[in-house]
């Protein structure tokens, strides 16, 4: 494409020449458009553009039946992804809608591949159409920023070398034409003119992208699509300004000069790295402007100071007018003003000082946690932070402890206060010393050379006398007793005082403390009485001590509390002890250790003494080991069986204790497995004298039960051939109770008379008791002699009779008579208890 000028004749034959083809081919304009490229093309590359207007006005929707090439809405023909073409023609079609109206329209393309032939013939000079890279090429163009016209104003031209063989029509498209910011570029379609038709801001476009092309009449392109860029030549017609529009900087309070305090930024909306957009930085004035604290770096906007003598209590605040101006600081450079703030930190460079240099104060005697004086102070640096928070200390007269300083968090004053009883006697009045220092470090200031010393002040404060109560000084007091010291014996007890006389008189003793009750009080002197045997091994006793609480009261109900400590001092009254029974195991160790227990104190107790009697020696023997154990053996394997070894055992001093030890030698390994065969002594005692009762019982009750048997049926055998199984004078003789397990006499045929009519004689398996007397005479009825037999009661405990069991008064006509029914109904429950307590007791 070149720039060409031509005669207004041959302009305006072109134009009319180029209206006569418009009218004849647009009807074919939507029917067939060819467009020549290359046989490879990339992915989202411009193949060519169709002018959709020309064919249908309003289109809604724009199609490819081809996926190869997706189609803009403005026309434009982009290829989907790398496409390689064949020799021969490649022909999609473009669908065309019109949602409003239902209108379709269908334009066919038509790609022929390579560019050294022409599609088609165009004139009758059938000249090959061909290419120029030389002409068809971007031609360098710029744009200058708020250009004042006239507008439109002429561009550039585009031009093809294809215009010399063919009427050749040219378009743009691009942001400024069909995209934003729209109509800002249009171009002459017949000779390439492109105009401009505004002015341009380039900080909102700083150049165009644009796309040329050249067509035919039919749509023909015969030339690639030219990229064109317009770049916009910038303005000064931006002056910088500050990025903030406060600036707050801190910085310390004495820093040295030179300390950076902050930077300043600035910008400048022109184009970068040019003299529109170089920027110069200046202090235009500083409040209060006496003496000049700070300077700024004129290219990096850095802010320093000037003076290292920066005091926040002087001025706690500076503001900078600053300014920074474009075009490297000329005077015609467009410029803006901004402010800056610069807040001093403080720093601890005041020390505290008291408003007063000495203080007074009263207290009351015996008063504590009582506040008794507030003192304030003075600090120049900032309020409530550690560097004015004050820090109180009592340098002098508190050796004792009864006050306390502290620190009022409100409002930054000294409390002093009491916190230990005084003494009015002891101390009347008392100085103190209190100095003050802040809570943070000292900071020292860069123009001072040491720092400052405490500040402190003097409190006196009077002790006020009042009328106290007895005092118990010690609290506790130690007195000593022997151990084992008897009842009736007085001690020097408790003694407290009065401070205001300092003595005890008028005072009152009482005892609040005696566990174990040992001791009596005396009322007025305070003075212990012993009314047990003070014991050191008791169980109230700990460390040898035995405590005893005492409250003293004077006339007017006052009253302190002491304690009485009793430090009993050991006696050797007790003699060493031992365990009753040790055990030897044969498969362990073939001895038992012997650890006796003195229940006196150390000097009372070990080395200890072991001794056999001769009886044991013969047996035994022992040996002492390290004086607090011993050692016993065997003198030869003894039998396994229970053994008792006397023993004597003396202490340090030589008080005996005397012990009867039980020794098992048993078949073992340990004592709780023992397992030996033998039996203990007091076990088979138990076992003989159960035994024996039991056998006698059982053969007393098994002689009883026989012979009753044997007398029951030969009462039964005699009924039948007898009348009378006793004569008459039977009822002359008494049945006595022989306490004898024997047989008894048997009775004999010969002495018996029986009636055949005689049944239901008697039962006599009696137990206890015999027949006495010579011969029977027979009768019907077997009577007694009244009271004459008697039976002890296994219940009851006493003698029963006949007459207790029938009862006087009930119907006897003899009184010294009884009959057999009474006799029958007596034994009979009796001889079965005593027949079943005899089963069990053989069974048991």
């Amino acid at each position: 494409m070149a720039v060409a000028s031509a005669a207004a004749g041959s302009i305006f034959r072109k134009q009319l020449l180029f209206s006569l083809l418009v009218l004849i081919l647009f009807c074919d304009a939507c029917q067939k458009i060819s467009l020549q490229v290359p046989s490879h093309l990339q992915a989202e590359t411009l193949v060519g553009k169709v002018n959709l207007k020309e064919c249908l006005q309003s289109a809604s929707l724009v199609l490819s039946s081809d996926p190869d090439f997706r189609i803009l809405e403005d026309g434009s023909i982009y290829t989907t992804h790398d496409l390689i073409l064949s020799s021969e023609r490649k022909s999609f079609s473009i669908f065309v809608l019109d949602s409003q109206r239902k209108e379709q329209k269908e334009i066919e393309i038509v790609l022929a591949a390579g560019g050294n032939k022409a599609p088609k013939k165009r004139h009758t000079k059938d000249t090959v159409l061909k290419r120029s890279k030389r002409r068809w090429a971007p031609i360098p163009c710029s744009l200058m920023e708020n250009s004042l016209g006239p507008f439109p104003q002429h561009v550039q031209q585009v031009q093809s070398d294809a215009a010399q063989n063919y009427t050749i029509f040219y378009s743009i498209s691009g942001p400024g034409v069909d995209k934003e910011p729209f109509n800002l570029f249009f171009i002459d379609k017949d000779t390439g003119d492109i105009f401009c038709t505004r002015s341009i801001d380039r900080e909102q476009y700083d150049q165009f992208p644009l796309y040329a092309y050249a067509t035919t009449a039919d749509g023909y392109a015969p030339e690639y699509p030219l990229p064109l860029v317009f770049k916009v030549e910038d303005d000064n017609d931006n002056a910088p300004y500050f990025e903030n529009k406060v600036t707050v900087f801190n910085v310390p309070e004495n820093c040295r000069s030179g300390t950076s305090v902050g930077q300043v930024t600035a910008i400048d909306l022109d184009e970068p790295d040019t003299l529109h957009t170089r920027l110069k930085y200046k202090i235009l004035q500083q409040i209060p402007d006496h003496p000049k604290h700070f300077s700024i770096h004129p290219d990096t906007g850095v802010i320093t100071t000037t003076t290292p003598l920066l005091d926040r209590e002087k001025c706690d605040t500076y503001t900078l007018v600053m300014e920074v101006r474009d075009m490297g600081g000329q005077p015609f450079g467009l410029f803006n003003t901004g402010t800056i703030t610069i807040s001093l930190e403080d720093e601890n460079d005041n020390a505290p000082y008291f408003a007063e240099t000495s203080y007074f104060a009263e207290v009351e005697e015996n008063r504590i946690d009582v506040e008794i004086l507030r003192m304030a102070i003075h600090d120049q640096d900032l309020p409530n932070t550690p560097h004015s928070q004050a820090v109180y200390t009592i340098l002098q007269g508190n050796e004792n402890g009864h006050f306390k300083i502290s620190t009022d968090p409100k409002t930054n004053e000294a409390v002093l206060c009491v916190v230990k009883p005084l003494n009015y006697e002891v101390n009347r009045q008392i100085v103190l010393q209190i100095g003050v220092l802040n809570e943070a470090q000292f900071s020292k200031a860069a123009n001072s050379q040491t720092p400052p010393t405490m500040c402190t002040t003097t409190v006196t404060v009077k002790v006020k006398d009042s009328d106290e109560g007895p005092e118990c000084q010690p609290p506790v007091k130690v007195i000593q007793s022997k151990d084992g010291l008897p009842a009736g014996k007085e001690l020097l007890g408790y003694k407290a005082s009065d401070p205001e006389t300092r003595n005890g008189e008028g005072l009152r003793y009482k005892k609040i403390g005696d566990e174990d009750g040992w001791f009596d009080i005396n009322e007025y002197t305070g003075d212990l009485k012993t009314l047990k045997v003070l014991d050191r091994e008791s169980k109230f006793v700990k460390n040898d001590q035995y405590n005893v609480s005492v409250v003293a009261m004077d006339a007017d109900g006052r009253s302190c509390t002491g304690t009485l400590v009793v430090l009993l001092e050991d006696d050797n009254d007790h003699p060493p002890q031992l365990e009753k029974e040790v055990t030897i195991c044969r498969h362990n160790k073939e001895y038992a250790v012997l650890e006796p227990v003195d229940p006196d104190g150390p000097e009372n107790g070990p080395p200890f003494q072991f001794f056999l009697d001769n009886s044991a020696s013969k047996l035994w023997t022992i040996e002492t080991k390290d004086g607090k154990t011993a050692i016993l053996r065997e003198r030869q394997n003894l039998d396994y069986n229970y053994y008792t070894v006397p023993i004597e055992i003396k202490d340090r001093h030589g008080l005996v204790g005397k012990h009867m030890l039980s020794v098992r030698v048993c078949d073992c390994t340990t004592p709780s497995d023992c397992r030996m065969n033998i039996v203990d002594e007091r076990d088979v005692k138990l076992s003989n004298v159960i035994l024996g009762k039991w056998a006698i019982l059982a053969m007393v009750l098994g002689s009883a039960l026989l012979l009753c048997i044997l007398f029951t049926c030969f009462c039964v055998t005699a009924k039948k051939t007898v009348k009378k199984c006793f004569p008459e004078d039977v009822a002359q003789q008494n049945l006595i109770v022989s306490n004898t397990e024997g047989p008894g006499e048997e009775v004999m045929e010969a002495n018996i008379r029986l009636p055949i009519q005689t049944s239901n004689i008697c039962d006599t398996s009696m137990s206890g008791g015999t027949l006495g007397g010579q011969g029977v005479k027979t009768q019907q009825n077997f009577e007694m002699v009244k009271g004459g037999y008697t039976l002890d009661s296994s219940k009851g405990g006493g003698h029963q009779t006949l007459e207790s069991v029938k009862g006087v008064g009930q119907g006897v006509t003899d009184t010294g008579r009884f009959a057999y029914t009474d006799w029958h109904s007596f034994t009979q429950p009796r001889l079965g208890e005593e027949s079943i307590r005899g089963h069990t007791l053989i069974k048991n």
